[in-house]
């Protein structure tokens, strides 16, 4: 099985299960496209989904770049910590957004990792 496109696909998922979220809201607090501010509760899903996309910028290249010079199953595991982090953000920030900070972390650490491991690599010039 190939994880590092299973972590992939399910971050896509992902995100597309927040912008559900968010369809819901926009309906549930009375939110109208194009309006992107209005309910409270709308923004927070609204930003969950939009910070989301920010990071899958970086997240996605850094995955299948990691994964050209390192081991799979590493780069998975940092992979699906992202995931984990992602879903803890989401969790925190719609409860209260000032406790976001774990989420944010434990999903940007392991971007950075794949990004430094992709550069040493690459420096290094050796391939998985």
């Amino acid at each position: 099985m190939n994880y590092v496109d299973l972590v992939a696909v399910l971050a896509v998922t992902q995100l597309i299960f927040f912008s559900v979220l968010v369809g819901r809201a926009r309906g549930r607090y009375g939110v109208n496209a194009p309006a992107v501010t209005g309910h409270e509760m709308f923004e927070r899903a609204y930003r969950v989904q939009m910070n989301t996309l920010e990071l899958m910028v970086a997240f996605l290249p850094a995955l299948f770049i990691a994964a050209k010079y390192w081991p799979q199953p590493y780069v998975a595991i940092a992979g699906a910590v992202y995931l984990a982090g992602r879903l803890i953000y989401w969790r925190s920030y719609t409860a209260a957004p000032a406790s976001r900070a774990l989420g944010f972390a434990l999903s940007m650490l392991p971007i950075l990792a794949l990004i430094i491991g992709s550069l040493a690599a690459i420096i290094r010039g050796s391939a998985a």
